[in-house]
């Protein structure tokens, strides 16, 4: 199967609801909020610039980014006409703040008219991030900064044990929606190429043993065994029983590596 975030509309609107509201849940987490705010802080917002995120999905990022940046103008560049939408609709008092459909590898914009790129989440999900990453390039003023923040998937965990079914669900998940799990490692011979200069890098420890963060991981992984006749339903449910068994118990653990990339032009 491939990714269904490279072609969200085509996933539908019920893959479009979930997805819009674990973003936002995931970004309601404190440590997702410190990393967001810690890489915006690195960056200078000009009241007349621009800044863009580029794959802004249901906008629960673009939304941190311009009350942050306020006044300065914030645009989020989304593909998919659903998640634009759903964007829309979940915007309030950000006067600033406006969504877009538009392809990342092409921005309805001229050369060197950006202050900052942000691509968070994004780059582990296209085929070919390169195409975005010069366009990111051809976009941003001289001096401009690129943000990139992604999760090392190839780290992902919600295992407890050797075996544990859910870590089983959690590597399922990883290989049927992300295109690439190990992008955080090529990023720097990526935007090496397109003639960045690195500025920052660093690995953020996620730890989640609260809330349902990775309850998707579970219930769309075995949505698939299930759809596939590779597992009955009964354990499907079983295995959705289990995550939420161990969220009651205080037993439930997982891990992702979050890494911050800033890079200027």
């Amino acid at each position: 199967m491939a990714d269904p975030f490279q072609d969200v509309d085509a996933a539908g609107a019920e893959f479009i609801r979930l997805f819009a509201d674990s973003m936002d849940q995931r970004q309601s987490d404190p440590k997702m909020e410190k990393i967001v705010a810690d890489y915006l802080a690195r960056l200078t917002f000009e009241p007349s610039g621009l800044t863009i995120e580029v794959g802004a999905g249901a906008g629960a990022v673009t939304r941190r980014i311009a009350a942050f940046a306020h006044p300065t103008k914030v645009v989020g560049y989304e593909p998919s006409q659903g998640f634009v939408k759903e964007a829309q609709q979940r915007v309030t008092g950000l006067e600033n703040l406006s969504f877009e459909a538009a392809d990342g590898a092409a921005l309805p914009l001229e050369d060197e008219s950006v202050d900052n790129v942000v691509m968070h989440t994004v780059l582990s999900h296209v085929v070919a991030p390169s195409a975005l990453i010069n366009e990111g390039f051809r976009v941003l003023k001289p001096g401009g900064k690129l943000v990139i923040c992604d999760v090392d998937f190839s780290k992902a965990a919600l295992g407890s044990f050797p075996n544990d079914p859910l870590d089983i669900c959690a590597k399922a998940f990883v290989s049927e929606f992300v295109t690439d799990a190990h992008i955080v490692a090529k990023l720097g011979p990526l935007t090496s190429a397109a003639g960045f200069s690195v500025e920052h890098f660093d690995i953020t420890s996620r730890v989640i043993t609260s809330k349902e963060q990775m309850l998707p991981w579970v219930t769309e992984a075995t949505r698939l065994m299930a759809e596939r006749g590779e597992i009955g339903k009964d354990l499907a449910e079983a295995l959705v029983g289990e995550h939420d068994r161990r969220l009651r118990a205080g037993q439930l653990y997982g891990y992702q590596a979050i890494a911050t990339y800033i890079a200027s032009k």
